[in-house]
Order: C-alpha cells, then structure tokens, then sequence
C-alpha cells in the first residue's frame, strides 16, 4: 500500500504512537520489523534526544528528517554503541531486545554510518568480506548487481573511490550481513544529485524486496519523494510525522519545519560533529 493511503497519526510529541501502516479491516497490522521507543540518548553525561520514538516497516522506506543538531544521527548511533543510551526499548518483531550491536546485527539490523563507513586501505572485495563476519549469508552477486561500479571496481583500494562509489560500498557491505533492517544515516551526504538520486533508486529497490530501510536524510525534498512516512525531529524531539503527501497537505508543515530550525543546539551536540 503505498504511502499516501496511509491515515496521518499526528504529532508524536503530544504522546500519538509511531506510525502502523493501514491494514484491511480485521486484518491484524504485524509489529514493526524495528520500533524504537522513547530513547533518550547523548554524549557523556548530556542527553541530545529526548523520548524519541519510531518504527520502520519490511518493505518501506521510513525516513527521519529534521534541521541540522536535532539529534537524528544520535538515535542510529545510540543504537549501535556510539552514543549513550540513558533510557529507552528497541523491538524487533515485537520482541524486546538489548540495545546492543553485536545483538542488534545479530537480529538482522545493519547500520551505515554517516562517515567513516569505509576501510580505505582494503579493496571493494575486501570491505564487501568484513559484512560478513557477524552474520553473513548474501553473496556479492547481490551487491555487484545493485552496484555495477563495484564490480567493475573489485581490486580497487576503497580509498581511491569516487564519493559515491565508496557510499555504495558502505550500503554493499551492510547488505552482506542479509540484513532485515537497513539504517542509513545520511547515505547521500556530500553527493551530486544525480549520484544521490541514483542511490535513493537502489535503496527503494531494496525496500521493495523486503527490507525495512530506515534512512537520516538532510535533504528534505529527497525524503519526501523517496518515503514511505515520515518523522520529523527537532530539538532532540518527535515533532511531528506522516507519510510525505499526508505532510505536504498540512499547511502547518513547512512553518513546522522552518521552526524547528530555530531550536539551538545544546551543550552535547558540539561534541559530536557527525550528528545532525
């Protein structure tokens, strides 16, 4: 069901569950393949997100937009051990699991990082291997046909790739590990929009295979043409979310946006530099 038959459910931050795609009637909605709930999460002994709730579904792209310093970076590094979890559940399928890595890529969740998301001293063939030591199972013909460039790239240190080759390997090694749930923070961060476009086309063709991608993304107007739904996050907290034609009808949508980017960031966001 595509997003814009899906019910807009509000302002999260006045206490409205994340989203749950629409169903048939009497048919019973399946968990999320992910759901996050209230996390706090930041740097040291300073919190950065407060309460922060989402869910991402099998074969939907979720996407997670907010102004620069709303705290979207520190949720997936909250999750994956690179920031710190003050309280806060993680669901997988309905069940509750530790918020852990080594857990988490267990259960099926891979995670692309912002930066730093490549081995540059290791060739495309290599880095392609390093997905696979957790939880392995997909070949390479999987990213090799997603990613010709890569292919055609195997022997080539990741170092000396173009900047939207080496984001394609990064979602290629993640992909190695068979994931259910692909976290991508900022994937297209500092590409062309062509090569960014080209990238959002691979990772809806991943999500109508099945995955559940959830994806950071600064620019707004890819997000929208890309996603299934929406969250909006300003000043560490939910705002507001729908799917991106429930959104674009809300005339309060665009002053929602503009004013979230009036919220300063606090003392935690300057010491992490990556996070937005």
């Amino acid at each position: 069901m595509r997003s814009s038959e899906r019910a807009l459910h509000g302002n999260e931050s006045e206490g409205m569950a994340p989203h749950v795609p629409a169903r048939a009637v009497n048919e019973p909605a399946p968990p999320p393949a992910l759901a996050v709930g209230g996390v706090t999460a930041g740097y040291r002994s300073q919190p950065i997100i407060f309460d922060v709730s989402a869910n991402v579904y099998e074969s939907r792209v979720t996407a997670i937009i907010g102004p620069n310093g709303a705290g979207k970076s520190t949720l997936f590094k909250a999750l994956f051990g690179a920031a710190v979890v003050f309280s806060g559940t993680v669901r997988i399928d309905g069940r509750e699991a530790a918020i852990s890595p080594r857990e988490l890529v267990h259960q099926g969740i891979a995670y692309v990082p912002q930066t730093r998301n490549v081995f540059p001293s290791l060739t495309v063939r290599e880095n392609l291997e390093m997905g696979t030591f957790v939880r392995g199972r997909r070949g390479y013909d999987l990213v090799f046909g997603l990613f010709p460039d890569l292919a055609a790239a195997q022997k080539t240190r990741a170092g000396h790739l173009s900047g939207g080759q080496r984001n394609m390997l990064a979602v290629g090694r993640a992909l190695m590990s068979d994931p259910r749930v692909l976290l991508l923070d900022e994937a297209t961060g500092g590409l062309s929009p062509l090569v960014a476009q080209n990238l959002w086309r691979h990772v809806t063709v991943l999500a109508r295979n099945g995955i559940a991608i959830g994806a950071i993304e600064q620019n707004v107007h890819a997000a929208l043409e890309a996603a299934d739904y929406v969250y909006v996050l300003a000043g560490g907290r939910n705002l507001i979310s729908g799917s991106p034609t429930e959104l674009k009808a809300r005339p309060d949508f665009v002053r929602m946006f503009l004013e979230g980017t009036d919220h300063a960031p606090t003392v935690g966001e300057t010491q992490s530099p990556g996070d937005q």
